[in-house]
């Protein structure tokens, strides 16, 4: 069954009815040719970054467009994922009157984004395996519920959503469902970007920051229908990309395989520190994890943590996440720096 939810009915009314800035470089948009740009009040001595970036990232989307076989028209680009979070919020929910459901432990920026956009935000929490709890979900939606954040895999805990259950949530809930993909080229599943057809109040965010190695540049991505873009470029920053941030992407996928050989050694490396952390006797649990990270269960998540810095290791405690007592999050890094961490792991485990 194939949601028929309106995508109008959820639009803020304002933004419904809002003229977007037009800025000169949406009104002429072949700013490649050699012409004499005299329109955007720019500095005419060239310093490489001297005009103006397409507001609309043409050549990277294109890119994308054929990477992922998504329309161009289906794609838009933010100062992070952050930025496109936020754009969500800002299009669709009206301040002190909407509410969004998130499903701690989950990525914080949801609720403090929530909070910035004076937006209720209604926790209900992941079951003891780190999966939605759709009774719950339902009971706690009402008709002023706009958004349900799933992050899938999720952080802090590195698991998949199982597809069932977003399968289900896609076809009942009557608000948008945004997926956020943001390790999801680590894990062993499909992106939901190929069910976007489907489900007209589906949008996927993914980054560059992970996978990709661009975390500095600052690029995030969202998949969604053509409705659901048109109205988040109506309201984004004229130009939200700056020139390097698309130059460093473009320039990036020029190197698939590098990337993917990248995503491959990440991905042995997570299964080798794995399997020699399996010994270490105050990790309590290991959490199964799709991620480019685990999560790991301690006896004294907080003693760990000044031990392993003390040595010159930086993890991250996630104690204070509901279900996550007493826990560490560990990156995978190279080679060298996991074998490192195996090294002091088996001194403390003395």
């Amino acid at each position: 069954m194939k949601n028929k939810i309106d995508i109008q009915s959820l639009i803020r009314p304002n933004v419904a009815k809002m003229i977007p800035y037009s800025s000169a470089r949406d009104e002429f948009k072949d700013f490649d040719s050699e012409m004499i740009f005299l329109d955007a009040n720019e500095n005419p001595f060239e310093t490489n970054v001297n005009r103006y970036p397409d507001p609309q990232q043409r050549k990277l989307k294109e890119i994308l467009s054929k990477q992922k076989n998504i329309p161009v028209n289906q794609i838009l680009l933010g100062n992070g994922s952050d930025e496109v979070l936020d754009l969500i919020f800002r299009a669709f929910c009206e301040p002190t009157k909407d509410n969004v459901i998130t499903l701690p432990p989950t990525y914080g920026m949801y609720g403090v984004l929530a909070n910035l956009n004076d937006v209720e935000n209604r926790e209900v929490l992941l079951d003891a395996d780190f999966q939605p709890v759709l009774d719950e979900i339902s009971r706690t939606a009402d008709a002023r519920t706009k958004i349900l954040f799933i992050c899938s895999p999720n952080n802090p805990t590195g698991n998949l959503i199982a597809s069932d259950c977003i399968l289900k949530l896609l076809k009942t809930f009557n608000g948008l469902v945004v997926i956020d993909e943001a390790y999801i080229d680590f894990a062993n599943a499909e992106s939901w970007i190929s069910r976007l057809d489907e489900f007209p109040n589906l949008i996927v965010t993914q980054t560059l920051s992970k996978a990709y190695g661009l975390a500095g540049i600052r690029l995030g991505i969202c998949y969604a229908s053509a409705e659901i873009i048109s109205v988040l470029n109506k309201i984004k920053p004229p130009y939200n990309i700056n020139i390097l941030t698309q130059q460093s992407a473009i320039g990036q996928f020029q190197h698939t395989e590098r990337i993917k050989k990248n995503i491959r050694s990440i991905i042995a490396e997570k299964k080798r520190l794995l399997k020699a952390i399996v010994q270490v006797n105050f990790i309590e649990k290991i959490f199964s994890t799709e991620a480019n990270f685990i999560l790991i269960k301690v006896d004294d998540a907080e003693k760990r943590y000044a031990q392993l810095l003390k040595n010159g290791i930086v993890v991250r405690e996630r104690s204070s996440q509901p279900r996550c007592e007493n826990t560490l999050r560990i990156t995978i890094g190279t080679k060298t720096e996991n074998t490192e961490l195996i090294n002091i792991l088996k001194t403390l485990n003395k």
